[in-house]
C-alpha cells in the first residue's frame, strides 16, 4: 500500500521519459568538456527530425569529437533544445549560429541533494519563524523510522512542546523524534516489535518533511550535497503501521486515533490504494476526517497507478492529496555496445563503470521481445550482460551471476529506479536494435555505465506513474489537489532497508534515491507545516487553500490531462504563507457536501462518528462545497451549464479590494459575480458565484480555466477543469 515507486514486483513499472539516443561514439577520453544547454525556442518539427538537426548542428562545431559522443540529451517535444558536452570554443561557435537562442552551462555539474526544496524556491535561508516552527509536530504514518540517521539529530532543539502528549514505545526518542508508536495487529514476526524502520520508506519521508541539514549526503556519489527537510526545526512523531505484508487498515485507523490525541499538527501519510474507495469504506478518509475535526490537516499521496484516468486513490475533500512531479535534476544511465554505439536509458545505477565490456546475450526463440529474466540458467548467463524482454526487480539476473541486465519497457518513460546489479531500462524500439546488433555480430559485447545526474529544463512535469483524476467518488471535487517533487528524491534511509526492490540486494546505505507520490506527499506536508508555523490558528482547510491558491501553474503543453494530473499546480511554499484570501471550511461543511451527494445518515455516521442531520438548504451539489479548486463532470457531446458558490476569508491586508481575472479554454464560457470583492477588516468573508457553460465536448476530453483574484499584492488562483467521461 505504500505509495512510492518500486520495481515491478509491486506492480509499478518505471522507465524513462526522455527520447532514447542511439549514438556512434569515438570519444577521446583525454578531452575535457563541459555540459551546456543549447536552447532553440519552440518545437516546430517531429522528434526524429529535431534529433537529426541537433546532431547536424553539433557536427558543424565539434573538433575531434563525434556528435553522438557530445550529445547528452535531445529535447524534442514541447521546445527545441539539446544538452551537449562542449569545449569553450565550440560553445562560442554554437552561440553565434542562426536559430540558437541561448547557450548556458548545465547545472548538472554541481547537483545538490536539496534540489527538490531549492527547485520549489524554498532554500535553507528562507524566512522562518523558529520558535513556532519548533512547536509544530508532524505525525508520520508509515513504515517507522531509523532514529540513528543523522537527519534526526536534535542539536539545537529544546524539549518537546508542552502540548505534546505522546509516547515512545520500544524506541529511544530525542528532541527531534519526540514520539514513536507501532501497530502490528496481524502479528508480523519478521521484524522486531518496535517503531524501527526495516524498509527505509518511512525514514525517507520523515527526513524529507523535517530532517536536519546533513552535508555530504549522496547515494554512492550520486546527487551529492546537503540533505535537509522542509521544516528542519519541526518535531516528528512516528506511527509505524506498515510491515512486510503491507499496511493494515485497522492499524492505520489506530495510528490516526493516537496521533490526534498525542497532539500532532500535521499528519503525513504516504499510503494508499490503486483506486479510490467510498469514504465510508476508506480508513484513511475516516481517520483524516476525525483529524480535520480536531484541527489537524492530513497530507496524503495520490497513488502510483498512472497514467491511467480515475486512479487517484485518496480523494476525500478534507485531505490534501499530492501528485508527483520532476525537478530539474534527472538521473540517467548509458549502455555502450561493442560497435561504440550507446543508448541513454533509465536506472539509478550505483555500480562503477567497468573498464571492460562483457558478452551481450538474450534468450528465447529469436523472436521479439526476448524471454524475461525471472529464471535464468547460471551456466548461460554468468559473466554476461543479458537483455530481458520485460522489466523486473533484477533478482533473476543477479542470482544467475550476470554482469548486468538491459530491460525493455515502454509503459513508464520518465523515472529510473534501482536494481541489485548494473542494469538499465530502455524502450522496445531500442531493444530491437540491440537484438539486431547481437544477431549480426560474431562476439557482441556491452558495458553499462554508472548513472549520472543531468539538468532537465522541462521540469516540473508530472510523472507518468502519478495517479490521475478524475475523482471517482465525488466527480465534482478535483483530485489530486497539488503537485510536488516526487522523482529522483534523495533522503535518509534505513541502513537495513533494501536499496532496490530485490530481496537479495545486500547494499546498506544511509541515503537512497527513490520516486513516487510518497516522495511528493512529504514535500507538501513540510510546506503545510511551514505555513502552520506562521499561522498556528488556521484551520486545515485554510492551510490547504493557502497552498493550492498560491501553487504555480504548470505547462499545459506537457500535460494533456491538465488539472487531472497536477491539480492546482506546483507547490510554492514561500507564497503560501501570505495567500491574501483563503477558502475556509469546517466539518459541518463537509458533512453538508455528503448530504448533498446523497449519503444517508448511517453512511455519514461511519465517517463522522457522530449523529449529523442534513440541513435543508435547497438543491445543492458538491460544487457548493467551499473548495479552493473547481471541477465539473459533464456528459459527452452535450451542452452544459453549472454554478460554483464560493466564499473567501480575508487574511491579507485589512482594507483591500480584489478584482477578478478569468482565463479559460475557448470551449468554456466563464463568468464571476461579483467581479470585485471589497474588504474592510481581517477575517471578513465575501461570497461570489462562478458560472461556467459550453459544449458539446467529446469523450476523453478536458478543458481548463482559472479564476484569479488580484489586489496588486496577492494573487489568489482557483484552478478549474471541465471534463467528460474517459474511456482510455
Amino acid at each position: 500500500m505504500a505509495a512510492y515507486s518500486s520495481p515491478p514486483s509491486s506492480h509499478i513499472l518505471l522507465a524513462i521519459l526522455i527520447p532514447i539516443l542511439l549514438l556512434t561514439a569515438t570519444a577521446d577520453a583525454n578531452e575535457e568538456r563541459k555540459v551546456y544547454i543549447v536552447y532553440m525556442g519552440h518545437q516546430t518539427s517531429s522528434s526524429s527530425s529535431t534529433e537529426a538537426q541537433h546532431l547536424n548542428l553539433l557536427k558543424q562545431v565539434l573538433e575531434g569529437c563525434a556528435p553522438c559522443d557530445s550529445l547528452v540529451y535531445s529535447y524534442t517535444k514541447s521546445f527545441n533544445a539539446l544538452a551537449a558536452k562542449l569545449l569553450t570554443k565550440e560553445m562560442e561557435k554554437l552561440a553565434g549560429m542562426k536559430g540558437v537562442v541561448s547557450v548556458f552551462p548545465s547545472k548538472i555539474l554541481h547537483p545538490r541533494t536539496t534540489r527538490s526544496w531549492d527547485f520549489l524556491g524554498f532554500p535553507a535561508t528562507v524566512n522562518r519563524n523558529p520558535p513556532l516552527e519548533s512547536d509544530v509536530i508532524v505525525g508520520m504514518i508509515d513504515t517507522g523510522v531509523w532514529p540513528e540517521a543523522e537527519s534526526f539529530n536534535d542539536q539545537g532543539l529544546g524539549p518537546p512542546p508542552r502540548k505534546w502528549k505522546g509516547d515512545c514505545i520500544n524506541l529511544k526518542c530525542n528532541n527531534k523524534i519526540i514520539g514513536a508508536r507501532y501497530y502490528n495487529s496481524l502479528n508480523d514476526t519478521s521484524q522486531e516489535e518496535s517503531p524501527r524502520d526495516f524498509n527505509g520508506h518511512g525514514t525517507h519521508t520523515a527526513s524529507t518533511v523535517a530532517g536536519k541539514s546533513v552535508q555530504g549526503a549522496s547515494l554512492y556519489g550520486l546527487a551529492g550535497g546537503t540533505a535537509r527537510g522542509g521544516v528542519p526545526s519541526a518535531r516528528l512523531a512516528v506511527y509505524k503501521v506498515c510491515w512486510s505484508f503491507g499496511c493494515a487498515e485497522q492499524d492505520i485507523l489506530a495510528a490516526f486515533d493516537d496521533a490526534i490525541a498525542d497532539g500532532v499538527d500535521i499528519i503525513s501519510i504516504s499510503i494508499g490504494y490503486p483506486f479510490a474507495f467510498d469514504y465510508f469504506l476508506d480508513a484513511m478518509a475516516i481517520g483524516s476526517f476525525h483529524a480535520m475535526k480536531k484541527g489537524v490537516l492530513t497530507s496524503a499521496s495520490g497513488g502510483n497507478s498512472g497514467p491511467y484516468h480515475g486512479t487517484v486513490g485518496n480523494v476525500a475533500p478534507w485531505m490534501l492529496v499530492s501528485a508527483a512531479s520532476s525537478t530539474d535534476r534527472h538521473i540517467i544511465d548509458k549502455l555502450v555496445t561493442g560497435d561504440q554505439r550507446f543508448i541513454v536509458g533509465a536506472s539509478v545505477n550505483t555500480f562503477a563503470t567497468e573498464k571492460e565490456s562483457y558478452p551481450f546475450v538474450y534468450f528465447g526463440d529469436g523472436s521479439f521481445p526476448p524471454a524475461d529474466c525471472t529464471h535464468l540458467d547460471e551456466k548461460l548467463v554468468k559473466g554476461k550482460i543479458v537483455v530481458c524482454g520485460y522489466i523486473d526487480d533484477g533478482t533473476g539476473a543477479y542470482l544467475a551471476g550476470a554482469k548486468g541486465a538491459v530491460m525493455l519497457d515502454d509503459t513508464y518513460l520518465d523515472t529510473p529506479f534501482s536494481f541489485p546489479l548494473p542494469a538499465i531500462v530502455i524502450s522496445y524500439s531500442n531493444g530491437e536494435r540491440l537484438m539486431q546488433y547481437i544477431n549480426k555480430t560474431k562476439n557482441p559485447v556491452a558495458n553499462i555505465h554508472k548513472s549520472e545526474a543531468v539538468f532537465d529544463p522541462k521540469a516540473p512535469v508530472v510523472a507518468s506513474f502519478s495517479s490521475r483524476g478524475p475523482n471517482t467518488i465525488t466527480a465534482d471535487i478535483l483530485k489530486p489537489d497539488i503537485s510536488a517533487p516526487g522523482v529522483d528524491i534523495l533522503a535518509a534511509w534505513s541502513t537495513v532497508g533494501k536499496v532496490s526492490g530485490s530481496p537479495n540486494d545486500t547494499r546498506s546505505v544511509e541515503y537512497n534515491i527513490i520516486s513516487g507520490t510518497s516522495m511528493a506527499c512529504p514535500h507538501t506536508s513540510g510546506a503545510a507545516a511551514y505555513v502552520k508555523s506562521f499561522h498556528p490558528s488556521w484551520s486545515p482547510a485554510a492551510i490547504m487553500s493557502a497552498l493550492m491558491t498560491t501553487a504555480k501553474p504548470m505547462n499545459p503543453s506537457l500535460h494533456p490531462d491538465a488539472e487531472l494530473a497536477y491539480g492546482a499546480g506546483q507547490l510554492n511554499p514561500v507564497k503560501a504563507v501570505d495567500p491574501g484570501l483563503v477558502f475556509d471550511a469546517t466539518d459541518n461543511d463537509y458533512v453538508q457536501m455528503l448530504c448533498d451527494e446523497g449519503y444517508n445518515k448511517s453512511m455519514i455516521r461511519i465517517i463522522t462518528g457522530d449523529e449529523r442531520c442534513c440541513s435543508s438548504l435547497g438543491r445543492r451539489t458538491a460544487r457548493d462545497l467551499n473548495y479552493p479548486s473547481m471541477a465539473l463532470h459533464v456528459a459527452s457531446n452535450e451542452s452544459f451549464a453549472a454554478n460554483f458558490t464560493r466564499s473567501v476569508t480575508n487574511v491579507g491586508d485589512a482594507c483591500s479590494r480584489y478584482r477578478v481575472k478569468i482565463k479559460a479554454d475557448g470551449r468554456l464560457k466563464v463568468a464571476v459575480n461579483p467581479k470585485t470583492l471589497v474588504f474592510t477588516k481581517l477575517d471578513e468573508k465575501q461570497g461570489f458565484v462562478v458560472s461556467v457553460s459550453g459544449g458539446p465536448m467529446a469523450t476523453n476530453s478536458a478543458a481548463s480555466a482559472s479564476i484569479v483574484w488580484l489586489d496588486g499584492k496577492h494573487s489568489v488562483r482557483s484552478a478549474m477543469v471541465v471534463y467528460t467521461d474517459f474511456t482510455t
